[in-house]
């Protein structure tokens, strides 16, 4: 009778690397795909160029020798790391596996997150997370919230020096949900994920509330109304295909800039119908969308944030293959006024544009500031102050084109020249006041109900234009809008050397 030959040093190696890659097994992965979801590996085989990822750590497994968990080790542990190449570029990622004790974090999980964390900091490229987990290991107590503890630290230490993106692709609650919160952009998928700090059965408990999973942390939830996620994809696919063209905008570090896409798009390009897209009613709403697209590289435009907010449109755009942030009032919601919501959104864009060297442009036609109590008193003035803080703080290159209105205190915070805008453009139809022609009227002539549409044209008139601030060098050229696009290429050009510095400190105190 022969005996059984012992596996190779190398057959060894490959079972244990096939333990690792079934994760929790067949039947969880199965029971993952019912659910509409791509399993980690699947995520990251999407997430990077083909055949480029390198994985770290995949033979680690838990030190937890209780509650029956020393009879339960799957090599990796349920968090799936390395780096590769997105687009040609170095990439880090780790991506959280549910068929393996449903992702929760063990001590030895967040070891293998914080390694990667590490890694992408001194080689200074960015970070993907990609989130899919019950959360902390409870048999593991104080050491799996150690863990957290750890990678939150290295979230802050990394913001501003590397792009960190989360995508929400499954279950991210309690603690969990921090590491996101402090990455730039994050991502959920609709229907399949969801985010909260305390779960519907908690809230039932404790405020008596009943709720869903998806109506209290899902994506359409932080997407529309608290803002705390910056896109909804439709499934896993169009999730990592999203992160794959973000990144695509950013550079790898806060000492680089981000890459030069090759355009066929003519630099001098010009488009006619822009000279009367402004309508000639100043309170007649249009889609400032549109004119964004006109401007940029074939059109294309990547939204930030588009179901929050929506009186104010953020995202990216190229212009001659170059990566510019785009900050713009939106006219067709809410007038374009500024309210706490849009102050918000649009003070964390412009801080990312500045951290990490990405040009900004600001389409501006703004009545002034939301009025009301609501507003008042959810503190519309430190929100306010966050929007003019960001982009006073800002040291990249500024250009501002004012299309319409660019009323009081709007004017001044919606990177006007006086906060260290580099170049401000005007159209014709521009109206620079204090306010509108009818409710300036209102007050100068309160008393005095004679000739009032009389005055409201004379007020018009003398100040409902861009003549006056380019008089005093407050606009540097009233430009025709058919050359729009030509003007910002020459002078985001002229401004790609540009040197500026704030005073030596340690950090500034933005209004929180």
């Amino acid at each position: 009778m022969n005996e059984q030959t012992p596996p190779s040093k190398l057959e060894q190696l490959e079972q244990r690397k096939r333990e690792s890659e079934l994760g929790g097994g067949q039947a969880r992965i199965d029971r993952q795909h019912n659910e509409g979801k791509l399993t980690a590996r699947e995520r990251i085989a999407l997430l990077f160029d083909p055949g480029s990822f390198q994985e770290l750590d995949q033979l680690v497994v838990h030190n937890c020798h209780d509650f029956g968990l020393e009879n339960q080790r799957v090599p990796g542990d349920g968090v799936v790391t390395g780096y590769g190449n997105i687009r040609g570029r170095l990439v880090y990622a780790f991506a959280q596996d549910f068929t393996v004790f449903g992702g929760s974090l063990s001590e030895a999980y967040a070891t293998k997150i914080v390694k990667i964390m590490d890694l992408a900091m001194r080689n200074g490229a960015p970070l993907v997370g990609l989130n899919d987990s019950g959360g902390a290991r409870i048999q593991e107590g104080v050491m799996s919230l150690a863990g957290y503890a750890d990678i939150f630290l290295r979230n802050t230490l990394a913001s501003g020096v590397i792009p960190q993106i989360s995508a929400v692709m499954g279950p991210c609650a309690g603690g969990a949900v921090y590491s996101p919160a402090i990455t730039d952009f994050i991502l959920m998928v609709k229907k399949t994920s969801y985010m909260f700090v305390t779960g519907p059965d908690v809230i039932k408990t404790v405020t008596h509330e009943e709720v869903t999973k998806e109506k209290l942390g899902g994506a359409e939830t932080h997407n529309q109304i608290s803002g705390v996620a910056q896109f909804a994809a439709d499934n896993d696919e169009d999730c990592l295909a999203t992160i794959r063209e973000l990144l695509s905008y950013m550079p790898a570090n806060n000492m680089e800039e981000a890459p030069r896409i090759a355009t066929k798009d003519d630099i001098n390009r010009v488009d006619a119908n822009l000279d009367t897209f402004i309508p000639v009613n100043a309170n007649q709403p249009y889609e400032m969308r549109d004119l964004i697209r006109t401007l940029a590289d074939e059109g294309h435009f990547l939204e930030v944030h588009q179901d929050y907010a929506r009186n104010i449109v953020v995202g990216f755009v190229r212009l001659n293959g170059y990566s510019v942030g785009v900050v713009a009032n939106q006219p067709a919601f809410l007038a374009g006024v500024l309210d706490i919501n849009a102050s918000r959104k649009g003070a964390r864009f412009v801080r990312f544009c500045d951290a990490f060297n990405i040009p900004l442009l600001v389409l501006e036609d703004v009545p002034g500031f939301l009025p009301g109590t609501d507003q008042e008193y959810g503190g519309i003035i430190l929100h306010g102050a966050k929007l003019l803080f960001a982009l006073a703080e800002a040291t990249v290159p500024k250009v501002t084109v004012i299309t319409r209105k660019a009323y009081g205190g709007a004017y001044c915070v919606m990177n006007s020249k006086h906060i260290r805008a580099d170049m401000n453009y005007a159209y014709p139809t521009a109206e620079i006041a204090v306010m509108g022609a009818e409710g300036a009227v209102n007050i100068l002539y309160r008393h005095s109900g004679k000739d009032r549409q009389k005055k409201i044209d004379e007020y018009r008139e003398k100040f409902a234009n861009p003549y006056i601030a380019a008089e005093r060098g407050y606009v540097d050229e009233i430009i025709e809008p058919r050359f729009t696009r030509r003007k910002l290429i020459t002078a985001f050009a002229m401004l790609r050397n540009k040197r500026d510095k704030n005073p030596p400190k340690k950090h500034g105190n933005i209004p929180l």
